[in-house]
């Protein structure tokens, strides 16, 4: 099989790759640290493509906190574009496919209709603006290329809001929680297991792509789910986001039409409850 790169193997996506790659017992996919795939640093990359020569290359690697970035924009243009930039043009001149992840945030979300691949990308935040600039270096720089948009994720690896609140819900009484932002949880396995379909499928049907679970959902009702399928009893009060003010503006909808990934891959995507029922199981036999 051809060799597979992951950069950014120790985030969230990346150690959701590594928990299938060992399950399905895969041996061409490469997990380097952070200091010998350091997207920012050319030599460290050039020595990465000379070793292992992928065929296609996974680029988790992101600046992610999106409050932070509005206070940090160079930071997180260096990471988000300039990082990206350095993937590509080593992609380019090795021959290898970039698959890049991306986000629901590079839009405004306004509308409340689910998000085509061709809808306008209006970002409303640093983060967001950081990774459309990401994305359109890919363009401009590669023909063989994955972008996948994504939003919302989750899973047994890292930070992430599923974590947050179970962890919270067994210290408190009371929880507060946004209720009039509406998008999709994605569960980083389901992901990165349609990244791996996409590869093993052979397709030249590059271009841009969004991938989110299935269903609609605010973070309130993603919150109930969780204390619900956990059996976590705490009280949940929606709130306003203008009652929970946060430095950088988040998309109000941010449900993306997955027509296009589906049809092109032949896919099913799981529903967004389903895959938090498999993850909470997981948590609970992990502890």
């Amino acid at each position: 099989m051809q060799n597979i790169v992951v950069f950014g193997a120790s985030g969230q996506l990346g150690q959701c790759f590594r928990h299938l790659a060992e399950k399905e017992g895969m041996t061409s996919i490469y997990f380097p640290p952070e200091a010998e795939a350091n997207i920012l640093d050319v030599d460290a990359l050039k020595k990465v493509f000379d070793n292992y020569k992928p065929a296609f290359s996974i680029n988790c690697a992101a600046y992610t906190a999106v409050d932070k970035a509005e206070d940090e924009y160079d930071l997180a243009l260096k990471i988000n574009k300039t990082g990206v930039e350095n993937l590509c043009r080593l992609c380019a001149e090795n021959g290898s496919t970039l698959i890049h992840i991306s986000t629901d945030f590079v839009f405004k979300g306004d509308k409340a209709k689910p998000l085509t691949e061709e809808d306008e990308a209006a970002p409303i935040s640093v983060y967001g603006e950081t990774k459309l600039d990401g994305e359109n270096a890919v363009v401009a720089l590669l023909q063989k290329y994955f972008i996948l948009r994504t939003g919302w994720l989750y899973s047994e690896y890292a930070n992430n809001f599923v974590k947050t609140m179970l962890r919270l819900g067994a210290e408190k009484d009371e929880m507060r929680v946004i209720a009039d932002q509406v998008g999709t949880p994605t569960y980083a396995i389901d992901l990165a297991a349609c990244i791996l379909h996409i590869i093993n499928s052979g397709s030249t049907n590059y271009g841009i792509y969004h991938y989110s679970n299935e269903g609609v959902t605010s973070w309130y009702d993603f919150a109930k789910a969780i204390f619900d399928i956990s059996g976590t009893a705490v009280k949940t009060i929606p709130l306003r986001t203008d009652e929970y003010p946060t430095k950088a503006t988040r998309p109000a909808y941010s449900v993306m039409d997955k027509s296009k990934i589906k049809k092109t891959f032949g896919i099913e995507i799981p529903y967004w409850r389903d895959s938090l029922i498999t993850c909470i199981n997981k948590l609970k036999n992990n502890n």
